[in-house]
């Protein structure tokens, strides 16, 4: 027994190796400069959003609370895949060690569903403002705020422990190159050395029910909010909707590409890597220009920020 044990540790995977984008040596070159400045704007612009929410004495109203959290968990969403995959196009083979790749796993699931949770209470949070403005303030306490933001944490962290425990706990014995840039459920589970179907039904149902309850509540809130402008004048659609046009930009941009890779029993895992790009590394960039270009408070307390910092040097 104990020589059949030391056997089947012997033969378990210490390390995957992650496929990159392009096999094109000079194509790798190029893709490692680009997603370089791309991972770059995505730190940058999103930390500028955070010390110019925490810093400015006029955004401290629920809607940029959120915007605060949105920005630091995209900045944490990106560096779980981007620094891998960057570094990976400078060498031959991109390897990741079993725990780090699980780790990956965990900090994908984690952080990506907090930011699910966090932009169904920022549409919550855009209804309450829009269909009893009288009542904000009451409603949209600082307490209850800061409690949808840590039961979002709380969310998420249950999530990705559901996710990646039943994965981790799955005998991988074999071939150990993933057929993605990053550790995923669907390309580990097609490398595990046992029949992984039931693990995969548990987490297409995870992702399925979170994504319901999410996709629930965000057409409900709108729903309200485009019942509440009837008879309005155009000005006051034009306000409430600019209001939530960002948010609503973002959910798109963030909400429908997971939701098209993670809800399915198998897919193309090819069409899943280029999806993934976009969710992984281009959303979390447009997070601060979309809620830059759209809002003059913003710009004008990053303004201030950035004068303020000049002046002081």
């Amino acid at each position: 027994v104990a020589q059949q044990i030391s056997m089947e540790n012997s033969s378990s995977v210490k390390e995957f190796i992650l496929l990159d984008l392009s096999e094109n040596q000079g194509v790798q070159k190029l893709y490692f400069v680009v997603f370089l400045l791309f991972y770059t704007l995505t730190v940058a612009g999103n930390l500028l959003i955070v010390l110019t929410v925490t810093s400015s004495r006029h955004l401290n109203s629920p809607m940029y609370f959120f915007l605060c959290h949105l920005s630091f968990v995209d900045v944490c969403y990106s560096s779980v895949t981007a620094p891998q995959m960057i570094s990976g196009f400078l060498v031959e083979n991109n390897t990741i060690s079993f725990s780090g790749c699980m780790g990956q796993l965990f900090g994908l699931h984690f952080f990506g569903c907090t930011e699910i949770f966090i932009l169904t209470a920022m549409a919550y949070d855009r209804s309450v403002a829009i269909c009893r403005p009288l009542h904000y303030p009451a409603l949209m306490s600082r307490r209850l705020c800061g409690r949808m933001v840590g039961g979002s944490w709380a969310g998420g962290f249950l999530h990705s422990t559901l996710q990646t425990l039943p994965t981790a706990l799955l005998p991988f014995c074999g071939p150990n190159k993933v057929a993605h840039y990053f550790c995923d459920i669907h390309p580990l589970l097609r490398l595990a050395c046992a029949d992984a179907r039931a693990v995969g039904l548990v987490a297409v149902a995870n992702s399925g029910v979170i994504s319901l309850i999410c996709f629930v509540v965000l057409v409900t809130s709108y729903v309200a909010i485009l019942v509440s402008l009837r008879g309005q004048k155009p000005a006051g659609w034009h306000k409430a909707l600019s209001t939530c046009g960002s948010h609503v930009t973002m959910v798109i941009l963030f909400f429908g590409p997971r939701t098209f890779v993670y809800i399915r029993l198998s897919g193309d895992l090819s069409e899943d890597r280029s999806v993934a790009v976009f969710y992984t590394i281009i959303t979390p960039m447009l997070n601060p220009l979309i809620y830059t270009l759209r809002n003059g408070e913003v710009k004008g307390a990053m303004r201030k920020l950035c004068r303020r910092k000049v002046g002081s040097g």
